[in-house]
């Protein structure tokens, strides 16, 4: 086996983030696309879902994404995961890029999969392809709610929020120096906690929190008809918010980790030594 990962190198890495990731945003735009286009076709309305069975979906979907790829890569899964984990965790500034790349290419053709899976939902429900149902893909200020009047700006301190809050809670734990969760449930919990950041933050830009898992998908969209993929509901230019934002707020989020917690847990230590027996006691 350590063989096998040795020789896998960082192809085998790329396979597993780019897996990964397809995962989770096969769940993630899976269950909006369910919610928004087919609950829109039921009677009354909304008859597959809600708010909550979203948060959910795309909770477990981390989880499983997390658990596909974690032997091989870790499980990033988000650019603004690898960012921190480079300037924090030593991860190689190297592999950032290529990392990047494959959780793009990832969400990318998840978001194919499910745009050509529920297109007869998606042309009945919005025959136009236009902010309607643009959410099913990619995010947007106050969930393209023209009565919230979020701004870009509005939403680029709640990505900014929302992200810190998911890499200082991931560093927690998955810091073996605390407490982190035991019998591999690690990434359980960290799919809890996107969960979490869902129901709490979800109102104000739709809880991206991850620049592949917005990016990706609102690429998908505009080659597959959406002509309003780039702007929000207000006509703005908005892709941008939820890339730069999760940058910022990632790198936020790890460092409050590290000031107010990881410097104060206390350092590993080499166990006594035991008593080595001597040839004729083995």
């Amino acid at each position: 086996m350590s063989e096998r990962l040795k020789s896998s190198g960082l192809v085998g890495e790329l396979s597993a983030e780019f897996a990964g990731t397809m995962i989770l945003i096969l769940f993630g735009c899976g269950v909006v696309a369910q919610v928004v286009a087919g609950g829109a076709l039921t009677d009354p309305a909304g008859g597959l879902g809600n708010h909550d069975s979203i948060a959910w979906a795309w909770g477990l979907g981390v989880t499983l994404g997390v658990y596909a790829a974690a032997r091989l890569s870790g499980a990033h899964l988000n650019p603004a995961v690898t960012v921190a984990l480079a300037a924090f965790k030593g991860f190689p500034w190297s592999r950032v890029a290529p990392y990047a790349l494959a959780q793009l290419a990832g969400a990318f053709v998840a978001a194919l999969i499910v745009r050509w899976n529920y297109s007869e939902a998606l042309a009945k429900a919005d025959p136009g392809h236009t902010i309607k149902t643009q959410g099913v893909f990619s995010t947007l200020p106050a969930n393209g709610n023209p009565n919230l009047p979020v701004t870009e700006w509005g939403a680029l301190r709640d990505q900014i929020i929302g992200t810190a809050l998911l890499l200082l809670l991931i560093f927690a734990v998955t810091d073996l120096l605390g407490t982190p969760p035991g019998a591999n449930l690690a990434p359980f919990i960290v799919g809890l906690i996107v969960v979490a950041i869902g129901m709490a933050w979800g109102t104000n830009a739709g809880y991206a929190i991850n620049p592949a898992r917005d990016l990706g998908p609102r690429l998908a969209s505009f080659i597959t008809g959406y002509g309003t993929a780039w702007r929000d509901q207000y006509g703005n230019f908005y892709f941008w918010v939820p890339i730069i934002g999760p940058f910022v707020g990632g790198l936020l989020g790890a460092a409050i980790y590290k000031l107010l917690i990881g410097r104060f847990l206390p350092t590993a230590e080499p166990e006594p030594p035991g008593r080595v027996p001597a040839p004729d006691e083995s």
